[in-house]
């Protein structure tokens, strides 16, 4: 490809402090979120005709540690595949060489809400219990493959209309192997009182949620109830099914991950074969550029997700009725309305 042919691929818009420079594809950026590992803007797909969320990575190579998050987030995003997990759409730089290259731009799903905007809402007991048995089958297939999060808080867990949970944002994550020892570093200290996460008000199964979020929020992790055992508490195991609870482990193709110690230059040009392994798929098929489950309907419109009016209107029965349908109804009313 000559370089005018690339250069036309791509064009330049300015989002706050921060120049997007994305593919021609990805129309109508708007800034929807910001932290320590990069900059979200929600745009449209005019090739699939979807709605999805284009991250760029915050100057990934300023120094060692962030150029190793950004290479840890792109290879276990590249491995990991289930409904309760973000899914990895496109991966690019509009630079041309190694040489040139410096930013690296990640696409994926885009959803309506994260959890800090739905924690306050009056959710009953079926939105609450349905929301934490997704969480619960996210975590058990991270921690299939030995990745342990990290940073799970409301911001890095979000939500769909049809009350689809996702988790997301794995710069921070670790992977377990027999060299490495775990830091008892918590990225971010994060905590809501318990009669916010029950939803004190309602007496309906009050009690179940109470006993579960108790063996929960035990400090010794050895008397602490598992993920396996909280799946089939009484207050969740009614959404159970083997095959999002019992998904295969995700494979992680790099086993040095964790050990891997480079100079950023090294870490540059890892990182940039990933992209340019991920572009060599696509070219070739084996990434196909499909919408996942989760993806908005082929007939919505640009910009339509991203909206708490539309969280309001959560619903289980939708998804339960079809994965695939995860289009929004602005129309209808609150949630409390919703039964």
């Amino acid at each position: 490809m000559s370089d005018s042919d690339c250069d036309s691929q791509f064009y330049s818009v300015q989002v706050a402090d921060s120049t997007f420079t994305v593919l021609q594809r990805y129309q109508q950026l708007k800034p929807i979120g910001s932290g320590a590992q990069g900059i979200v803007c929600a745009a449209f797909d005019t090739v699939l005709g979807i709605n999805v969320a284009v991250k760029k990575l915050s100057r990934p190579f300023q120094n060692q540690t962030h150029a190793k998050r950004a290479y840890r987030e792109l290879v276990l995003l590249k491995c990991v595949n289930h409904k309760n997990i973000i899914s990895l759409l496109n991966v690019f730089t509009p630079q041309k060489t190694l040489e040139e290259f410096q930013d690296v731009y990640l696409v994926m799903e885009l959803m309506d809400a994260n959890l800090c905007q739905v924690i306050h809402m009056e959710l009953d007991h079926e939105r609450m219990s349905y929301l934490l048995y997704q969480m619960l089958c996210g975590i058990k297939h991270l921690h299939s493959a030995g990745i342990i999060h990290r940073d799970l808080k409301p911001s890095n867990i979000v939500v769909k209309s049809d009350c689809t949970l996702k988790i997301l944002d794995f710069g921070l994550a670790r992977t377990a192997c027999t060299n490495f020892m775990m830091t008892p570093y918590v990225v971010t200290r994060y905590y809501r009182a318990p009669e916010v996460i029950l939803g004190m008000g309602y007496k309906e199964n009050a009690s179940q949620a109470r006993d579960l979020l108790s063996k929960m929020l035990v400090i010794d992790p050895d008397k602490r109830i598992s993920v396996d055992e909280a799946l089939r508490h009484p207050y969740i195991t009614v959404w159970y099914d083997p095959t999002e609870a019992e998904a295969p482990p995700p494979q992680i193709y790099d086993a040095q991950l964790e050990e891997r110690e480079h100079a950023i230059e090294e870490w540059k040009e890892l990182i940039y074969k990933e992209v340019m392994d991920w572009e060599e798929r696509s070219n070739n098929g084996v990434v196909k550029d499909q919408p996942s489950d989760a993806a908005v309907s082929s007939n919505a419109t640009p910009s339509q997700s991203s909206s708490i009016n539309d969280i309001s209107s959560m619903s289980t029965e939708q998804t339960l009725a079809s994965d695939t349908d995860s289009s929004l109804d602005a129309s209808t009313g609150p949630l409390e309305g919703c039964r």
